[in-house]
């Protein structure tokens, strides 16, 4: 049995005892957490819209950290124009326990 959830703006295909990394969520290690936007169910039948509308993913958090860093550079020809930045995302990596659906 699968499930689609979307969460941080992103949509995660999950099954029981995945570990998946979502956006930064603002919990503790140890915790649980509840997705509640479920947008569909797979398995023997498939299940989306309203059939999934009570359905839920439960998760425990298993650590916060950051990606590895992403180097942006801009460069304009001819103009002497450069800038150099770079970025580390938050993420909150999770552990499915549960698929109620």
């Amino acid at each position: 049995m699968y499930a689609v959830i979307a969460t941080g703006g992103k949509q995660y295909r999950v099954s029981e005892g995945d570990v998946i990394r979502v956006e930064k969520l603002g919990v503790e290690k140890g915790e649980k957490v509840t997705f509640d936007n479920v947008l569909a169910i797979g398995g023997d039948a498939f299940k989306a819209g309203e059939d999934v509308k009570d359905a839920t993913v439960e998760a425990d958090v298993i650590s916060n950290g950051r990606t590895r860093k992403v180097i942006v550079y801009k460069y304009k020809a001819k103009t002497g124009y450069h800038k150099k930045n770079g970025h580390r995302q938050h993420y909150t990596a999770v552990k499915i326990t549960k698929i109620n659906a």
